[in-house]
Parts: C-alpha cells; structure tokens; sequence
C-alpha cells in the first residue's frame, strides 16, 4: 500500500521515462505532453533533456505496455510540434525505425493514428523528408507482412497529406514490383493503395519505373484502379510545411502577391517521365563498330549501324558523357546523299537531345545548321524526322540561343529551307516559355516582315503567323510600331493568327527599379533668426570655389550683369551670400581652409536646425546683405542636367554622362566586333563542313576506284590465263595438223605413175558408188573448213573471245579429222560429176595454206586484243 501511496511526481520527467513501473512511465509521458504544450517557444530548458538524450524516446515508442506506449507516442508528438526543427532532427534517427516495427503496427488504432501523425510532423518540420524516407522504406524489408502492409499504409499517407513535391517518389516505385509480388493479400492491397495515391500525382509518367516489371495481370488490375482517378481534379498539398504555415502568417491579409506564391505553391508539379527515370550510359551501350560502319561507303552499312544506335538511344534518360564524336558523325550524316540515312540520323538526334535534356545544349551549335541545311529535301517523312530533331534540340536550349541560325536560314536562297525554317521559328515561339527579348523582338519582326513580300504563297503566310503569334506573346501595343506601312488585309491577317495563336509565354512587364537613393543632403547652417523687418538671404551651397579665400577688396562689389538693389525692392537671389560668409572671408588671411567646408560656429537658437519663414524687407539699409556679395557671377546648371544641383554635382553629373557615352560607344564597337567573329565563325563552320563533304566525297571516290581497280585486275588476269590456254590450244592443233599434213604428202613421180596406170581390173559399179561418196565426204570436209575460217563474226556473236575460242576449240578437231580420213586419207584422185578426174592433192595443199593464213590472222588479232598489249 506504501508503494501505491507514492507520489513519482517530483522526480524529473527523464527519470520518469525511464521508471520501471509502467504507471510512472504513463504518467511521465502524459506530464511531458502538458508540458511542451505550455512551453512559450522552442527555446524553453523543458526539451534540452530530451533533445541530448534521443534514447528516452527510443523507449517511449517501444514501451512494452501499450497504454503506456500511446501515451509516449502522444508525448513524441507534442515533443515534434513545440520543439521545433531542432528537437525533429536529432529525435528523428531514434525514433523512425521502433515507430515502424511497433508503433504503426501496433493493436491500438490510436497508437496507429498517433505514430503516423509523429511520420507527419517530422515532414512537417524539417521541410524534407529523405533522411525519414530511407528509414521508412527498410520496413518494406521486414520479414511480418503487418510491419510491411503498416509501412506501405504511412507512405501511402505522407504522399497523399504532402504529395510528390515534398517526398520523392522514385524509391517507392522502385519497390513496388516486390510488394505486388508479396505472398500477403494486405500486402498487396496496401501496395495498390499507394501505387493509386502516386498515379494521382504523377499520372502516366510513374509507369516508366516499375510498369515493365509487374505482371501482365498486375498490370492489368492496376488499369482498372487508375480508371476511377483519370477523372478527378488534379490534386493539391493537404499539409503545410512549417516554413510555409510561417510564410502565410507572414504575409498581410489581402496582399495579392502572398495569394499568388500560395497559389503557386499549391499547384502540383508537373512531373515528367523524365524526372523518374534512370540515366542509361549509352556510350557503353552503343556499337563497338559505330564509327567504321558510319563512314562505310556502302549506304546500307550506314543505316545499319545508325539505326542500333536508335534502338539504344531510344530510352527516357541518357547519362551525360563525352558525345562529340557522335554528334559530328549525325552532323555528317544530314548531308549523306540517302535519304534513309539521313532519315534515321534525325531520329537518333531526336532521342539523344530528349534523353539528355539540358545537357546537350553544349552541342546545338554543331548540329542544328547542318539540320536546317538538310530541309531542302522535300520527302514529308524526312521533313517530319528533321522537323521533330529540331523541336528536339530547341526543347534543350531556348529561343535565344537558336535564333541567330534562325534568322540566318530564313535568309536562304532555297524557299524549301526557308519555308521550314519558318515553320520551325513559329513552333519556338508557341513552346517557349520566355517571353523575348525587345531586341530578339525587333529582329524577328524585321525578318518576318520582309517574308511578307516573298513570291511563295507558304512563306508569305509563314511570315503574317510568325508576327501574329508574336503579337500574341508581347501584346498589340509592342507590336504597332512594327507593323506600321502594311497595308490592312495583311494587318487583317496577322490579327486573325494572333488570335488563333496559342502560346505558353507571356510579356510580363518588369517590374520598375527604385529610384536610386538620393544624394544626403547638404548640411544645414545654423543662422540666426532674422530680425524682424529682414528677409534671410537665400541659402547658397557651398562650392569648392566659393570657398577658396578670395582677395580683400576694399569694397564689396556687385556681380556683374546685375543690377544694383535699391533701397525699396528685394535683392535678387544670385547676389546673396550666406550669413558665414563674411565669416570665412575673414578667416581667409589666416590661409587656405583644410577642408572643403566652411567652418562653422554654434549659434544659439530655438531651432538652429530650422528654416525660419522669411519676412518681409523693409527700408533702409537692413536691406542690404549681411556678408560681402560674391565677385563671382553664379552660371544657371546647362539644360540636361537637374535643377538645384551644386557645381559639383554638376561637374560630377557631367563625368558621369561622358563615362555613359564613352561605355555605350564601347558597347557598340564590342557588338559590331562580337557580329563580325560570329560572321566569321559562321563561315568558318561551313568552310569545315563544305571540307568534310569534300573529304567524304574524296574518300568515296578512292574507295570506288580501288574497289574498280582490283575488279579490273582480276578480270585481266582472268584474261591473261585463257589467252595462255588458246594460245596452247592453238599450238596443239597446228602442231596436229603438220602431222596430218606431213603424214599425208604427195607420193613420189614413180609412184604416181603406178597409181595412175594399175593393172586393169574388171569395173564394178560399187566401186563407183564407193568413190562418190568419198568424193562427196571430202568436199563437204572443205567446205567445213572455208566455213569455219571465213567466219570470223561467230567470235563476236558467240560472246566474244571465250565463245569464239571455245566455238573453235570444238570444230578444229573435226575439220581435221576429216580432212585426214576423207581427202588426204582415200585417195589421190577424184572423178567429178562430168567425169573428169581432178587432182586431190592440189587441192588440199591449197586448204591447208587458206587454213594457215587463217591461223596467222586469228593470232594477230589475239595479239591486239590481248589485256594490256
């Protein structure tokens, strides 16, 4: 009973904490609660314990009790709500990982709310939530699907109170394929409760991280989730920051301005598919050939090779690199004479500038005039590649730093190009988002004007939208003094486009510079009072000459040009002198001042401070002026410069302006240097690219001639080896017919005798059948043989040396053949039709000498014809 009759309540909250009775615990933590609610501000000694000490709420979190566990996290929230950024940040490593394994899975709703409401305040204050990111998602790691459906619900949570602007996206989607693959059916259920909560924000572009590794039926129900989003409003931050609660307060009620940027911060973020995708290195990627094959001479090794290039390129984000040398080959490939090629090297410039975004404006100005130098082609599928690899490029730079190509191609001789370029310039001007510059202004109005007048029908048009969607962006009232000397059916025209322009960009004028803090100014003199029936003399600054000590005169003498007061009227102003003024003259025999300011003397006064009011002069000689007047005529201040400036100011004023003069002539001469280096730059980049065409163009032709000689040495080789081989032939059957000649000579005299008187013998009419038939066997033998060599032609028929030569090849040894068995072989003598006997002999002789000339003639012509005779 004595132990429950005690009162823990005078010990200190820390030792509270960390009591082992879980009452003392319960009621140290609702006491801590009360107490950081009562505390002024975040400075207050209450939270320095728990601040030094971030293992108190370690075990408040992870109390073994779990009322006492509510409590402590109730405290933990109070602790984050009055303890400011301080108390989050050095709690927030303590107490992340026991609210995700034990407080957000906890059995008690109210320790659930109250845990995620801590994840909320965290957020809330620091203004980030990476650092609580990281340790939130290793629960998604944990091995009880409760923790794990518990963390993908907090998520789900944060995303849905901050949305996507304040936490990053990227790593819940990364892990969302293995929550949809979880073996718990809550698992999954939470897993599609944040892939909708994310959807809301990011719409289609969230698909580029996860989409490919779900399932076809994952991906399927998923769709069917997003259905029932695709028709909400867009969605708005539920929970302030801190910093943004602090900024509201700030801001006076009705101020315009704090509307806006609350406005502004309040519209969801258009996030991009680029934003959450991740950098591909296409370098490694890209084929280890491309260069060797880009210069290749075949055309179809060139699109080959590009076209890779496409399929790796082809991804949302490229990771910068060194890609020079791709650019100067896609450079050289808009000038490639196949339009494939040229075809799909725009595509590859098209993915390279949109996968690398800002990062490839560093190559703008070695791709884009080769591009627009190419839009001569008229094929629409080349114009429409080249059109999208300039949008391309264009997305990744701005207006200004395309428009000097620009305006130069709208200059071109070819109205193909001028026409597209104009095109092109009317497109930059409806995706930009900057309003240009008054100069940009002038200059794209001047070329749009004189488009006016052009002959084509397109490009006039082209010229009347491009004025008309730039009055849209600047406004009509800019836009006056450039269309001043059209006529009205133009002014008509550029109107009607001006109002079908839609444009993203808006002239906003700039705000108005404060006017420069004035000069202090002159320090007052302390003058007397007048007396009365005396006017003071007008006050006079004091100059550098005015205060140089002047030569004593014996009597003050009146500035020149002005009239001497009389006793009755008022003196003029230029002829007064301040009241010191004879004081200094006074002081001036003791020798020059050291400063530039008179001195001065403290004169008693009511207000010495204070311009009393002038009263009235009156007569006599209280009239004139105290002090001796100047010798010096005062000059009035030149027309440009302000009124009531001292001499100073003046001399100072005039510096100022000659130095504005002086800069504005160095400005201009800078200008016209700046415009006569990119003349020379310009024509410097087309002097390299007309020498790499050429080089091209060079390189192609030796190809084409080496490739032309080597086929040329082969075929006469080819050649060189058939002439030997006929030649060989040839001498074969000359070689056969000497034999056959030789074989068969004619007999000796004795022996021509025997055969021209044998011994009788009866006549039989077979004989005589036998005989004509071998007369006739011959006869067709040499008319074979005259056919065969008086047909030179057949060469030329037969397709040329190889068919003649084979042709002759086949007939020779036939011929032969029947010379030797028929004529030269049967007989000496032959009986012809009107039965006198002809001499075979003579004959044969005379074929063989016609077959010998022959001979002799086909070896001449093979000698002239034979390759490289």
């Amino acid at each position: 009973m004595a132990e429950q009759e005690e009162d823990f309540s005078s010990l200190p909250l820390p030792d509270r904490f960390t009591h082992k009775n879980w009452k003392v615990r319960k009621e140290g933590y609702e006491d801590a609660a009360k107490t950081f609610a009562g505390t002024p501000d975040e400075s207050h000694p209450a939270f320095k314990p728990f601040i030094l000490d971030s293992g108190l709420w370690r075990g408040a979190v992870l109390d073994s009790n779990v009322a006492a566990q509510q409590e402590g996290v109730n405290a933990l929230c109070a602790f984050l709500k009055f303890g400011g950024t301080q108390a989050a940040s050095r709690s927030r490593s303590a107490t992340i990982t026991p609210i995700v394994e034990k407080g957000l899975s906890s059995t008690k709703a109210a320790t659930k709310q109250s845990s995620v409401e801590a994840l909320l305040l965290y957020v809330e204050v620091e203004g980030k939530a990476d650092a609580l990111l990281e340790d939130l998602l290793q629960g998604l790691s944990n091995k009880q699907p409760k923790i794990v459906a518990a963390t993908l619900a907090a998520l789900t949570a944060l995303y849905h109170a901050y949305g996507v602007k304040i936490i990053e996206p990227k790593p819940p989607l990364k892990a969302l394929p293995k929550a949809f693959g979880h073996a718990d059916k809550n698992v999954r259920a939470e897993a599609s409760n944040l892939a909708v909560e994310l959807y809301r924000w990011l719409r289609e572009a969230m698909k580029t991280t996860f989409w490919n590794d779900l399932k076809p039926v994952q991906q399927q129900d998923l769709e069917k989730l997003f259905e029932g989003v695709k028709s909400e409003p867009a969605p708005k931050q539920d929970r302030l920051l801190r910093s943004q609660q602090d900024a509201k307060k700030a801001a006076p009620a009705g101020d315009e301005d704090a509307e806006v940027d609350e406005a502004k911060a309040e519209e969801v973020p258009e996030v991009e598919a680029f934003d959450l995708a991740e950098p591909v290195d296409v370098i490694k990627k890209m084929p280890s050939d491309f260069h060797e094959k880009l210069a290749s001479a075949k055309w179809k090794d060139r699109k080959e090779t590009l076209d890779e290039f496409y399929e790796v390129a082809n991804t949302e984000r490229i990771q910068d690199g060194h890609y020079d040398e791709v650019i100067q080959g896609l450079a050289k490939s808009m000038k490639d004479a196949n339009v494939a090629v040229v075809t799909v090297a725009a595509n590859c410039i098209t993915v390279l500038a949109k996968g690398l975004r800002k990062s490839f404006a560093k190559y703008r100005s070695r791709i884009l005039a080769p591009i627009m130098e190419r839009l001569k082609e008229k094929k629409q599928s080349v114009a429409e590649a080249l059109g999208q690899a300039l949008d391309a490029v264009f997305l990744s730079t701005g207006l200004s730093e395309c428009l000097e190509d620009i305006l130069e191609f709208l200059k071109h001789k070819n109205p193909q190009v001028k026409s597209e370029t104009l095109g092109f310039l009317i497109r930059c001007l409806k995706i930009t988002r900057e309003a240009p510059s008054k100069p940009e202004v002038k200059s794209i109005a001047d070329a749009a004007t004189k488009l006016l007048t052009e002959s084509n029908e397109a490009t006039r048009a082209g010229g009347a939208e491009t004025l008309g969607t730039l009055m849209k962006i600047m406004g009509e009232r800019q836009m006056q003094q450039y269309l001043e000397g059209l006529d009205d059916i133009r002014k008509t025209k550029i109107k009607e486009y001006c109002d079908a322009a839609v444009v993203k960009a808006k002239d906003k004028p700039k705000p108005v510079a404060p006017p420069p803090k004035a000069a202090p100014p002159p320090q007052k003199r302390m003058v007397k009072k007048a007396a009365p029936g005396l006017k003071p003399p007008a006050k006079r600054p004091s100059t550098p000459q005015a205060e140089k000590p002047a030569a004593p005169s014996p009597q003050p003498k009146p500035a020149a040009g002005k009239a001497i007061p009389s006793k009755l009227g008022s003196l003029p102003k230029s002829s007064l002198t301040a009241p010191s003024a004879g004081v200094k003259k006074k002081l001036a025999g003791a020798g020059p001042a050291p400063t530039l300011q008179s001195p001065r003397r403290n004169i008693s006064s009511p207000s010495p401070y204070e311009e009393t009011p002038a009263p009235k002069l009156g007569r006599g000689l209280a009239g004139r002026p105290l002090g001796k007047p100047s010798t010096a005529q005062i000059e009035p201040p030149p027309s440009s410069a302000p009124p009531g400036m001292t001499p100073a100011e003046r001399a100072e004023f005039e510096d100022l302006r000659a130095e504005k003069e002086h800069l504005q002539r160095v400005t201009e001469d800078l200008r016209a240097e700046k415009a006569k280096f990119m003349s020379q730059i310009h024509e410097l980049q087309h002097q390299n690219a007309q020498l790499i065409e050429d080089h091209t163009r060079d390189v192609l032709s030796i190809k084409a001639k080496e490739t032309q000689l080597v086929r040329a040495r082969s075929d006469a080789e080819a050649a060189e080896s058939m002439v030997h081989r006929q030649g060989r032939e040839m001498e074969r059957l000359k070689r056969e017919l000497n034999r056959t000649v030789r074989d068969h000579s004619p007999p000796s005299d004795d022996q021509i005798y025997q055969d021209r008187n044998p011994d009788p013998a009866p006549h039989h009419p077979s004989t005589e059948r036998y005989d004509s038939s071998r007369s006739e066997s011959r006869e067709v033998g040499y008319q074979r043989a005259r056919g065969y060599m008086d047909s030179p032609s057949e060469e030329k028929e037969n397709g040329g040396l190889n068919g003649g030569v084979g042709k002759r090849e086949a007939e020779m040894p036939l011929m032969t053949r029947e010379l030797s068995g028929g004529t030269l072989a049967e007989g000496r003598e032959e009986t012809g039709p009107d039965g006198q006997t002809v001499d075979s002999w003579k004959r044969a002789g005379e074929v063989t000498s016609r077959l010998k000339a022959r001979i002799e003639m086909m070896k001449a012509k093979q000698g002239l014809t034979r390759p490289g005779a």
